[in-house]
């Protein structure tokens, strides 16, 4: 059975990617420090997603590497629209179905993320993530640390903030999606590997994925 409440992550789960990394390879161009700013950005990324750092630390060090335009998220975020993971593209309706009982919970950015998970109807208003700061010459200065999204342990404050009732299950691939279960109000965690697999997010999950496909037969049984 569906239930009452289904929370997604987003990066190398809804889509293959990591939607920062692939921000900061467009941006950084042919910037002379390109592959050493990619290999960092690529290694905080994994280590905030296993645990070996905080999720804020990581996002920081990561915002601190970029080199981005409001265009530059444009264009990427255009891009992404072809990195959805494959079973969630072939769930598009079974998403629609239950579309008001979806909520896409990320440590990526809204604009990126909105534009993708709309389609499956999955409105703005079900979509909590960060939020990118603009200066006037529309240069990325960095993220709102206002937003719970951007502080460690975000993912939990934000949905206990939300006041979840019933059944709530969450599919993600790091750490800070078990979390939801382990520090939050989450009743399942589901570990996804379509895209990624970890091994110690793997080992506290309820069960693991292989794709969005196995959880789809799971509910309908």
């Amino acid at each position: 059975m569906f239930p009452d409440h289904l929370i997604i992550d987003f990066d190398s789960t809804f889509i293959t990617k990591e939607s920062l990394d692939e921000l900061a390879c467009f941006s950084l161009g042919e910037h002379p420090e390109k592959k050493g700013r990619l290999e960092k950005i690529r290694s905080l990324t994994e280590a905030g997603m296993v645990g070996e750092i905080t999720f804020d630390e990581s996002l920081s060090q990561r915002m601190a590497l970029l080199d981005a335009d409001r265009r530059d998220v444009e264009f990427v975020t255009s891009q992404l629209m072809n990195a959805i993971t494959p079973s969630f593209a072939k769930q598009i309706d079974f998403l629609q179905k239950h579309n008001e009982s979806v909520w896409i919970i990320s440590g990526g950015f809204r604009e990126m993320i909105i534009p993708i998970v709309s389609s499956f109807g999955i409105s703005p208003a079900q979509v909590f993530a960060n939020d990118f700061i603009y200066g006037e010459d529309e240069k990325i200065l960095g993220v709102d640390s206002e937003n719970p999204m951007a502080q460690a342990g975000g993912k939990v404050i934000q949905v206990n903030a939300m006041g979840l009732k019933g059944e709530i299950h969450v599919i993600g691939d790091g750490l800070t999606d078990y979390e939801l279960k382990g520090k939050g109000p989450a009743s399942r965690f589901y570990a996804f590997i379509e895209n990624v697999r970890r091994d110690n997010v793997c080992e506290l999950a309820d069960s693991i994925l292989k794709s969005f496909n196995d959880y789809v037969r799971l509910v309908r049984d």
